[in-house]
């Protein structure tokens, strides 16, 4: 298994550049990373985007609303990455601007709260507010095709909004897409041996992480935390994509694998020359080739609901 040749030719100054959070305060690490935000000169054109707030279980819930051209849309509702601790709706607008327009669905980025400041389960509870919000047509589209997603700490909030929906007896969920997700808090897998350092997602990054978002050990063992601490039948068709070099790689192997053995529906997107966070640098091919295997994979589940 090799590096992706475009990514090997980058990776000594990505892993360079990649901020020590594990030394800062959150708003320390959310200031360095905002500080390097570059918006694109000419963002991908989407028929209709706007900003709006969904009522929260503490406060308004930031919500981003891309809508492409069409009637009875399904509706994706998104959460980014970002540690559960950085990155906001502008990180992510260019992700979801292509699933809006290449998945064909209405979706709904979500600014949910960040640790430490408000420490779990605030992200995922707000997460769970907007797919309900979805599921009443608070943003149009079709509410019985609303699926949920999101990449990194942001598939962790997603596949647990599918846990709770199903516990909670509702909403009925279409499909959950997970790029790369936090699973579990498992630092000794095979793949954080191999990866946890100079891949740029480094295990001291992700412990770090961990610590600001779930504190208290004895919690990370609740499936609203670890996902794969839980009883995973009755939950919705699963996308995920998994990159090789990628010290979350076992666990996100492992969740799909738990999936599948609870009878629930799995795609996997493997892409073994990536590493954590490919899907969001538009430049590689394996990016692009990921992007759209993605998109089709998710319109064909929301097309089939």
């Amino acid at each position: 298994m090799k590096l992706d040749p475009q990514i090997a030719a980058l990776l000594d100054t990505l892993d360079a550049g990649f901020p020590p959070v594990h030394t800062m305060t959150g708003a320390q690490a959310r200031a360095v990373i905002r500080s390097r935000f570059v918006p694109p000169d000419e963002p991908e054109p989407v028929y209709q985007v706007r900003d709006d707030v969904v009522p929260g279980p503490r406060s308004d819930i930031p919500v981003r609303v891309y809508r492409p051209d069409g009637d009875d849309l399904p509706v994706l509702v998104y959460a980014h990455g970002g540690g559960f601790v950085f990155c906001d709706l502008d990180s992510h607008d260019a992700l979801c601007r292509h699933f809006a327009n290449h998945v064909g669905a209405i979706v709904v980025s979500v600014g949910y709260r960040l640790a430490p400041e408000h420490r779990w389960p605030a992200a995922v509870e707000d997460v769970y507010a907007v797919t309900q919000a979805a599921a009443r047509g608070a943003f149009g589209g079709d509410p019985g095709r609303v699926a949920v997603g999101g990449d990194s700490a942001g598939g962790n909030l997603a596949a647990v909004t599918a846990l709770i929906a199903r516990d909670r007896g509702g909403p009925d969920l279409v499909a959950q897409l997970l790029i790369y997700p936090v699973i579990a808090a498992a630092f000794y897998t095979e793949s954080y041996r191999l990866f946890g350092r100079g891949y740029y997602n480094p295990k001291s990054a992700m412990q770090w992480y961990w610590d600001q978002y779930v504190p208290a050990l004895p919690d990370r063992n609740h499936p609203y935390a670890a996902p794969l601490h839980a009883d995973l039948t009755g939950l919705p068709p699963a996308i995920l994509v998994i990159a090789g070099h990628d010290p979350l790689r076992d666990e996100g192997l492992a969740y799909a694998a738990g999936l599948k053995s609870a009878g629930v529906q799995v795609m996997l997107l493997q892409f073994d020359g990536g590493i954590h966070g490919f899907m969001s640098m538009p430049n590689l091919d394996m990016a692009q080739q990921a992007q759209s295997q993605a998109c089709a994979a998710l319109a064909d589940l929301v097309s089939r609901a």
